[in-house]
């Protein structure tokens, strides 16, 4: 018999006015993913097993790098595993900064607690190296114990952090500020970017112009020609009132459901009842009489019983707020699994002014 997980309705507060930087920045201005191949070592024999080719190999290959010839096959890796090792380099970061990474197997490693990564570089889309990592990982868990049976796991051992653990060597690709910028949208919205041209243009005068519901295009006015940086950290500083569409996201596995303050129902009535239809076999065996040829047979007994709930109705009026709504549905006992049915019904039937999201 499954338990219906409890329901959780979060009503979300009415659009605040926020800084400009927090719902666009400049077009271009982003982070960039790195990713490279390297050896975690120390490990108390819990890295690669041997039918990890790769982790031989990659181990001969450091190896010899270093002056030292040995064979793949001489060798055991047990205290070291293969992992890929992955950064974000952020926008503007210079040679000489650091960054964290993450280590994660990519062999049969059983852990990779106490190991040190090996000098790492890590390359972007483009093939070239912006950053090398090397350092010790910090697990958030851990593996103990003496073999099959007899092991106590505490979360994930084989994905590790290791916080500053790579040196920048390379700047990233950045935009150049020049005599005009473009703001672009965090979440596309034309009633977003035309309000934020419009604060852009009540403070330094028509600058600004909404491009589409993503972009917005900024001239650098005259007083900020050999100062663009001191312009966008007074851009960012201004406030705005986004707008934000209604939605209802609905958890079917977790029976949560998220609702905006904003939400509105159209006049409309709801039923609602549960059709149980329950199918009993009992099996029964008969024996035959003694000193016959006869044998045992099993004789199933069906017995089938159908139970229908009354229907539960609610009449929402014109204009009802989120609030009627979760009251109407608790007045009728909806369980969560009831109440995102019915959303999805009302969402349906055109009666729900807002967008449902099933994640």
């Amino acid at each position: 018999m499954r338990t219906l997980l409890p329901l959780f309705l979060l009503l979300l507060p009415a659009p605040a006015a926020v800084r400009l930087k927090e719902v666009a920045g400049l077009e271009g201005v982003r982070d960039n993913q790195l990713i490279g191949y390297g050896l975690v070592v120390g490990l108390n024999g819990t890295g690669d097993r041997r039918q990890t080719l790769f982790s031989a190999q990659s181990l001969t290959n450091l190896l010899e790098r270093m002056g030292v010839s040995v064979s793949p096959t001489a060798i055991q890796v047990k205290n070291t595993a293969a992992v890929m090792v992955t950064a974000t380099l952020p926008p503007y970061a210079q040679p000489g900064g650091r960054i964290d990474v993450t280590v994660a197997a990519v062999g049969d490693a059983s852990s990779l607690q106490g190991g040190i990564l090996v000098m790492t570089g890590l390359k972007a889309p483009d093939g070239q190296v912006y950053a090398v990592a090397q350092g010790a990982a910090v697990l958030g868990g851990y593996t103990a114990g003496s073999g099959p049976g007899n092991t106590q796991q505490v979360n994930h051992p084989t994905v590790g952090r290791i916080p500053d653990g790579a040196i920048v060597e390379r700047a990233g690709p950045t935009v150049k500020i020049g005599n005009a910028i473009r703001l672009q949208l965090r979440q596309a919205d034309f009633t977003t970017a035309s309000r934020i041209a419009a604060a852009v243009n009540k403070r330094f005068g028509p600058v600004a112009n909404a491009e589409s519901a993503g972009v917005v295009a900024v001239t650098l006015p005259e007083e900020f020609q050999k100062s663009p940086t001191e312009f966008v950290a007074e851009l960012e500083r201004l406030t705005i009132d986004p707008d934000r569409r209604s939605r209802i996201i609905v958890n079917e596995r977790t029976g949560t459901i998220v609702m905006g303050k904003d939400v509105r129902i159209a006049p409309v009535a709801v039923m609602q009842g549960n059709l149980t239809v329950e199918v009993q076999t009992v099996l029964n065996v008969s024996q035959p009489n003694p000193l016959t040829n006869g044998t045992t047979q099993t004789t199933p007994q069906v017995a089938v019983g159908v139970k229908e709930e009354r229907a539960r109705d609610v009449l929402l009026k014109e204009g009802a707020t989120v609030e009627e709504l979760v009251r109407a549905l608790s007045a009728i006992g909806s369980t969560p699994r009831d109440i995102i049915a019915i959303l999805q019904s009302l969402k349906s039937a055109g009666a729900l002014d807002a967008e449902l999201d099933v994640i």
